[in-house]
């Protein structure tokens, strides 16, 4: 526990973190991978380009400052942290450097104002939350490597089939090369995946949903072509495994993780919304319902800009007409006709949720863009569904934690 002294000039800082965090973790990324280029390999280059990393760890920052009194108050957010960095590979070993490299960031930012007592004061922070991540993260590789059908850090997988589900949207199936079995895994749970990208010269790892329930003979990924926008660069991992990864090629794969999943356990109706890409862990969940026998009430809906884009289409109608527990409804963007699918709601313009989605006891699975996730979010809280029954995962916030 840190002394009462070290919280306080810890917690002096966190003003200045909000404001000029962003400069500071710059900095940081900058100087770590100028002196430990090694390093580039674990962290995602295309969020680095875009800035969003460094977005993303000054927040990090700036918010364990302000709790650094009860830093338990982050305990969610230091959970999903540790699973994004046991996925990565990131290990005890690292943290010392990163340390290194993050003390030696603030007193060249912040020059004369970072005075040996506030050094020591961050140094012996960083400490603290070094341990409490090393600890969650050692859990999770023991639990990874020791259960039945598990491993940890990276194994061969050879991909065995290689389907596209949409014009942007393809699905990878992945074994074991070795030949031995897979792990179960919960529905909502990712895998890392690691290939080389020739453009950067090293390898690259990127994070994608299971996209189909546990049990079965390989892991299926599903993975969007990501376009240059104005405000990114095309994806590099996407575009390789879309251009070049073909049926029998071998890519090394991360053992599932995520703090994102269904509660398999529970009887209650299940509400599955999502937005683009996101509905590839909603498949996951969707499966795991439906081939779970139960009669369990599901509402299963999803937003997209248009049917070309819209991955699982065919598959959705005819769950859809099979169990009569399913309603599925489906909103587009834009459409110059709609989908004629006979169980299918489908609907032009933006998802507006309303009484309807609402039901009974009802526990809400939610993953898209930010945007969405907020306002489907907002959407149900008015409502009245309690917060305590709102589950949600955002996809393309950039964030790994300190990863």
């Amino acid at each position: 526990m840190l002394d009462q002294a070290t919280r306080q000039l810890v917690k002096a800082t966190a003003p200045v973190l909000k404001t000029h965090g962003v400069t500071l973790t710059r900095h940081f990324y900058a100087r770590m991978f100028q002196h430990n280029p090694e390093l580039k390999q674990i962290f995602n280059q295309g969020h680095q380009q875009a800035g969003s990393q460094q977005q993303a760890l000054a927040m990090a920052v700036a918010a364990y400052a302000e709790h650094i009194d009860n830093p338990s108050v982050l305990a969610p957010v230091l959970t999903l942290v540790a699973n994004k960095h046991a996925s990565l590979g990131i290990r005890a070993e690292h943290y010392p450097v990163v340390g290194r490299h993050l003390l030696a960031s603030i007193a060249e930012v912040l020059g004369d104002a970072a005075d040996d007592a506030l050094l020591a004061a961050w140094g012996a922070a960083y400490g603290q939350l070094a341990d409490l991540l090393i600890a969650e993260e050692a859990a999770l590789y023991q639990q990874a490597a020791t259960q039945a059908g598990g491993w940890s850090g990276w194994r061969a997988c050879r991909v065995v089939r290689k389907v596209a589900e949409s014009s942007e949207i393809t699905s990878f199936y992945l074994q074991p090369a070795d030949g031995g079995s897979l792990p179960v895994w919960l529905p909502g749970q990712y895998v890392t995946v690691r290939v080389a990208v020739p453009q950067l010269g090293i390898m690259q790892p990127r994070q994608y949903s299971l996209s189909s329930a546990p049990g079965g003979s390989a892991l299926r990924i599903s993975v969007k072509r990501e376009a240059a926008t104005a405000d990114s660069p095309a994806g590099m991992v996407s575009n390789v495994l879309h251009d070049t990864v073909e049926e029998g090629a071998l890519i090394d794969v991360a053992p599932p993780m995520g703090d994102f999943w269904l509660d398999t356990a529970a009887d209650t109706p299940a509400v599955l919304i999502s937005a683009g890409v996101g509905i590839t862990p909603m498949m996951a969940m969707l499966d795991a319902l439906l081939q779970a026998g139960q009669p369990r009430p599901v509402q299963f809906l999803h937003a997209c800009r248009s049917p070309s884009v819209q991955a699982f289409g065919t598959h959705l109608a005819n769950l859809a007409a099979e169990y009569p527990q399913l309603q599925l409804a489906l909103w587009y963007e834009q459409a110059d006709s709609l989908p004629a699918h006979g169980a299918v709601a489908s609907q032009l313009g933006r998802m507006q949720l309303g009484a309807a989605n609402v039901l009974p006891d009802a526990h809400y699975y939610l993953c898209g863009p930010l945007a969405f996730m907020q306002a489907q979010q907002a959407s149900l809280l008015a409502l009245g569904v309690p917060a305590a029954n709102l589950h949600a995962e955002a996809f393309g916030t950039g964030g790994n934690g300190l990863g």
